[in-house]
């Protein structure tokens, strides 16, 4: 099915005036760019980079965007719109350039399509992400098989930081382990931890849509008995040491708390970290021993590192 969709170029002022004409014409909804987007301070609530691309925004002024399907009256449609929009002078509101413009869009399933892009990927010695839509069969015997639907949460399971995180828990996780994932995002570390055979995993993550994404996906790889997800700030739902604490996120926020993991680290245990940009590798380590960690091992893949350190 084809799509016209419409953009116009107004004022602040008039982007509820006009986005209540778009609606009243038959749009379901109306896209915002707003030029002021670009200056706005936002609140870091979960650890998030934020970079606007200036092209997608105009100069000045607003464009609201709306969608009308293809029909036998849309050119009348268009019409309409443009006087309501030009009306609104009478009324002392401001309309700015009002320029609008016309393009044809075919309708996709943005939900979905990203799929297409995401196939099975053996990311380690013994894993391989298998996405849920995906058939494979395992090419070894010892295999392990992570099948994974990120939803809205971050983490297909093959960005480097995931990867590196996967195969240091390799090296790291044995039989009857105690582990908690900071940050669990998509639950692909935590649901590693338990295939590895750690005997219990407490994952948490401050964004509830991670949490359900991660529970989802902890079900799915039939790993409940295991996992248990908690939604939940860093270490805040953690009351017991663990031997294996990992946290794949920003490097500011690892830097924030390592006093908090050593003392859920148990004497002996493993501290694994990544989301660390390389210009911040020398940052974190010095962070970590000041909490009295030592480094046993530095991993790096393309710009990003993920560190293995150890408990005294």
């Amino acid at each position: 099915m084809k799509w016209t969709e419409l953009s116009i170029l107004t004022t602040h002022e008039a982007v509820d005036a006009v986005t209540n004409i778009l609606h009243e014409a038959g749009a379901s909804g109306v896209v915002i760019e707003d030029s002021k987007e670009l200056d706005k301070e936002r609140i870091d609530k979960f650890g998030e980079i934020y970079a606007l691309n200036p092209e997608d925004f105009p100069k000045t002024g607003v464009i609201v965007k709306a969608y009308l399907s293809a029909s036998s009256f849309l050119a009348e449609t268009i019409e309409e719109i443009k006087l309501a929009i030009a009306n609104l002078v009478n009324f002392d509101i401001n309309i700015g350039e009002n320029v609008l413009t016309l393009c044809e869009v075919d309708e996709e399933d943005w939900s979905t399509a990203w799929k297409q892009y995401y196939h099975p990927v053996k990311i380690s010695e013994r894993f391989t992400i298998v996405p849920t839509w995906e058939d494979y069969k395992p090419v070894t015997t010892d295999e392990l098989i992570i099948e994974l639907d990120p939803g809205m949460a971050f983490g297909t399971g093959t960005h480097p930081t995931t990867v590196m995180c996967l195969q240091a828990l390799e090296k790291v996780v044995q039989h009857d382990h105690t582990v908690v994932d900071v940050g669990t995002g998509s639950g692909v570390l935590s649901i590693g931890a338990a295939m590895l055979g750690a005997k219990s995993v407490h994952a948490l993550d401050l964004d509830e849509v991670a949490v359900n994404a991660a529970r989802e996906n902890v079900e799915l790889n039939k790993m409940s008995d295991i996992v248990e997800v908690f939604h939940g700030n860093l270490l805040d739902t953690v009351k017991e040491p663990a031997d294996i604490v990992v946290a794949n996120i920003l490097a500011e926020i690892i830097m924030s708390f390592t006093d908090d993991a050593f003392s859920i680290v148990k004497p002996g245990g493993i501290y694994v970290t990544s989301g660390i940009i390389g210009a911040k590798k020398d940052d974190v380590k010095a962070a970590l021993e000041k909490a009295g960690f030592v480094i046993e091992e530095v991993l790096m893949m393309e710009d990003w590192v993920a560190i293995i350190s150890r408990r005294p």
